[in-house]
């Protein structure tokens, strides 16, 4: 049987990388997984919580662990966390062991789809979201094109239709 493929997605808060990845992996047959899902099951409590307690810093290194240990795994989709890339660690084992996938996404559509979502700690400041979105932006859209095989733009399709581009795109 030939090996399982990782599908790996990156992309910003909002770009639709758990809805998508979701699809993808019931069409394809593959176990789906979530990063901050997977590190609230481990620690036992939400995202909020540990960056009110550990900071980002220490969210990042819990981050790190979880898709270090994830992508060992084969046959699976991945969506990773928006910040994920930040880490060159994370960025060669994404690119190492599977497809990496950027979910290319505008500000306006991002702040559309979290304006009203609590559970992300970087949005929960004084500073306007949209400022806070563009900031990110700068710093990671060149971080998600480094470690992406191929990029699919999700701002006007639902995350069906942008699952079936995906596989379209993909060597299975």
């Amino acid at each position: 049987m030939a090996e399982k493929r990782n599908i790996f997605l990156v992309g910003p808060m909002g770009a639709g990388k758990s809805t998508i990845g979701r699809h993808l992996a019931d069409e394809l047959h593959l176990e789906f997984f979530d990063t901050d899902q997977e590190i609230e099951k481990r620690t036992g409590a939400d995202i909020a919580w540990v960056f009110d307690i550990e900071g980002e810093d220490g969210f990042r290194q819990r981050e790190e662990s979880v898709i270090e240990d994830l992508t060992e795994k084969q046959g699976i989709v991945l969506a990773t966390g928006g910040g994920s890339v930040l880490s060159k660690n994370v960025r060669n084992r994404l690119s190492a062991r599977g497809i990496v996938v950027y979910l290319e996404t505008p500000i306006e559509k991002q702040v559309a789809r979290t304006q009203r979502d609590k559970r992300r700690p970087l949005l929960q400041t004084k500073e306007e979201p949209k400022e806070v979105l563009v900031r990110l932006a700068e710093e990671r859209n060149p971080l998600y094109v480094e470690v992406a095989d191929f990029t699919v733009q999700t701002d006007e399709q639902s995350a069906k239709v942008v699952a079936a581009q995906i596989i379209d795109k993909l060597d299975f």
